[in-house]
């Protein structure tokens, strides 16, 4: 017995779209980091589901190099909230804003 694609695309559809409210909604910077994550695996779920139906490597192919971005993206945003915290003792967007002058 295997699991339909609809079922697949469904949950890989929802689970973007919990990330995109939780990038939307949240001030919390750890948070927001999460959910672009949690967006990430979504697409690589949807990646893989369409790379198994085809039979094709591509998509496990792209899965890889999203995978070593997220790592990157992650190591990259959690050293700049580390940052942000040490100057300004807050990791809650709205209070940040060392762009102004």
């Amino acid at each position: 017995m295997t699991i339909p694609l609809t079922w697949y695309l469904i949950l890989s559809g929802s689970l973007f779209t919990i990330g995109a409210v939780g990038v939307l909604v949240r001030r919390n910077a750890l948070v927001i980091l999460m959910s672009i994550e949690l967006m990430l695996n979504a697409v690589n779920l949807a990646f893989v589901t369409f790379s198994r139906q085809h039979e094709s490597m591509d998509g496990q192919i792209f899965v890889f190099f999203i995978m070593t971005v997220a790592a990157a993206e992650a190591a990259v945003g959690l050293a700049i909230v580390v940052a942000l915290f040490k100057n300004k003792s807050t990791i809650n967007v709205d209070d940040i804003n060392i762009m102004k002058w």
